[in-house]
């Protein structure tokens, strides 16, 4: 018996034809991969596109914060009434931290909602009670006028500065420096307004009115505040300035009442959790690419039925075995390819008319989900083609050619 050996390039043809000739039921079989590879890319570019703006909001401010809340976020299983009530984090905290290694600046917190009345205007926005330094450890600089004055925030001075867009809401394109605002019942005078930040994590920056930490303690009926963080100087190590941050307050304090946490750390916390989030919703697409090949696995198994006398008539001219099989899987690797290029084109595009449509919605496509979609689209239709090919590969010459 004579043993044929096809080449590359003829198994390439024969599979080629063999797709081309039955374009509908060929192009069917690719849809359902071009749909599961549509739909990995645009919800990965949805995933990595919110993961990418929310990273983009956080580091706006730099990377160098450190940020100390009132509390542990971890009592590690000791009853509260060993470690007494939690102590309130305080302005002269605040004046300690200026002693920490290598830091910058430091700006107490206060944050609270009030209603704001200028110019016979009233609106309720944001109430922040910071210190001096924070245009430095924001980089938020006043567009007209100054910011608040390095005064003792226990005696400060009635000062405001507006956020760009309360500006606008109180006093349009009137010059603000000078005027009078009252904050909750409180009278300031305006020394400065904001350039635009734009939101934080939904918080309207621009819509916000900055006064002395001390007043806003007062104002909203506080004991203490609600953070105090601290800029250290870039390239300085994190360890270090932790660790004067804790020995300061610890010695304040007499215990470790308190959590300090490092931008790094939130940034590493919030990617690895924005990471899981594109995963999963490429994980979803996938299932898609799982039933395009069912869908290449059903339309194999009719194929090689329908082609059974092509098979035999090969086989009695002396095609082996291993040359039925590559034409087999090549058609099914083919289809899956053709699916999956397709499926990449749709989605890129789809991803961009989303951005297009809904400008508020981030979009980034991922490449390299991408690549790794049409490579697993190319072995899923590998695996799928497997049990048919090797089925037309072990038909008997003799009876496969009865079957004309």
């Amino acid at each position: 018996m004579i043993v044929i050996i096809m080449q590359p390039r003829e198994l390439i043809r024969f599979s080629t034809s063999a797709v081309l000739a039955h374009r509908l039921r060929s192009g069917l079989t690719a849809l359902g991969i071009a749909v599961g590879i549509a739909a990995v890319v645009l919800l990965t570019s949805i995933g990595e596109g919110i993961h990418q703006y929310v990273l983009k909001e956080f580091t706006q401010f730099g990377t160098n914060l450190v940020g100390v809340n009132p509390g542990k976020s971890s009592t590690h299983g000791v009853p509260l009434g060993v470690i007494g009530t939690v102590r309130p984090l305080t302005l002269e905290d605040a004046d300690a931290m200026k002693q920490v290694a290598y830091g910058k600046a430091v700006v107490p917190f206060v944050q609270g909602n009030a209603e704001m009345k200028a110019a016979g205007k009233s609106r309720r926005g944001i109430v922040m009670g910071v210190g001096p330094e924070f245009p430095t450890a924001y980089t938020s600089f006043p567009a007209t006028g100054r910011f608040l004055p390095p005064d003792d925030q226990r005696a400060a001075r009635a000062f405001a500065v507006l956020g760009s867009k309360m500006k606008a809401e109180l006093f349009g394109n009137e010059n603000p420096i000078g005027a009078h605002l009252r904050v909750g019942g409180d009278r300031y005078r305006v020394i400065g307004s904001m350039e635009p930040k734009g939101q934080f994590l939904g918080i309207d920056l621009d819509d916000s009115v900055f006064i002395p930490a001390g007043r806003a303690l007062e104002l909203f009926n506080r004991t203490g505040l609600m953070e105090i963080d601290i800029l250290y100087r870039e390239g300085a190590p994190v360890d270090e300035v932790v660790g004067s941050v804790r020995r300061i307050l610890t010695a304040r304090h007499g215990r470790d009442d308190f959590t300090i946490v490092t931008q790094q750390e939130m940034l590493d916390v919030l990617g690895s959790v924005l990471g899981v989030l594109t995963f999963a919703v490429g994980a979803l697409g996938g299932i898609s690419l799982f039933v395009g090949g069912v869908g290449i696995l059903t339309i194999m198994t009719i194929s090689v039925r329908e082609r059974t006398a092509e098979i035999g008539l090969l086989r009695a001219l002396g095609a082996t075995k291993h040359s039925i099989l590559a034409i087999f899987l090549g058609e099914t690797i083919l289809l899956a390819a053709a699916g999956g290029l397709a499926g990449l084109f749709v989605g890129a595009v789809g991803a961009q008319a989303l951005h297009a449509a809904l400008p508020a919605l981030p979009v980034k496509t991922p490449w390299s989900y991408a690549v790794a979609a049409e490579a697993l689209a190319v072995v899923i239709g590998l695996m799928a083609g497997i049990l048919p090919a090797r089925r037309a590969a072990n038909f008997d010459p003799v009876e496969a050619l009865r079957a004309e």
